[in-house]
């Protein structure tokens, strides 16, 4: 397992990743931003920069997240697709859904309540 942080102040984004049965396993706690981008797209990312074909992201730990979180997910999805893959969130606290669904990104990468649903295929 291995995890990326943004530490230098209470609620940033923290990130562990793992494979599990051929799918990236990626879980996030605190807040997606601007400043914080950069942990989130090395997470979605496998160590030599590819992308995993299968993707789910725990949204249960993020309180927060701006428009800077929505481009990385969009465009994660962008290229995941490309290879016939996937990317899947999971468990999103009732204010980041609302943003998902805002800017309509629960319509493009499908949306569960759990991990468990969002892990089968």
């Amino acid at each position: 397992m291995s995890q990326l942080e943004e530490a230098d102040r209470p609620g940033r984004l923290h990130a562990e990743h793992h494979m599990t049965g051929g799918v990236r396993v990626v879980t996030l706690r605190g807040e997606i931003d601007h400043d914080v981008r950069h942990v989130l797209s090395e997470a979605l990312l496998i160590e030599d920069g590819t992308v995993p074909p299968r993707i789910v992201a725990d949204l249960s730990g993020v309180t927060f997240m701006d428009s800077s979180g929505i481009n990385i997910f969009v465009a994660a999805h962008q290229q995941v697709s490309q290879a016939d893959g996937w990317v899947r969130i999971a468990g999103a606290q009732e204010g980041v859904m609302r943003v998902l669904e805002l800017v309509g990104v629960d319509t493009l990468i499908p949306c569960h309540p759990t991990m468990e649903q969002a892990l089968i295929t």
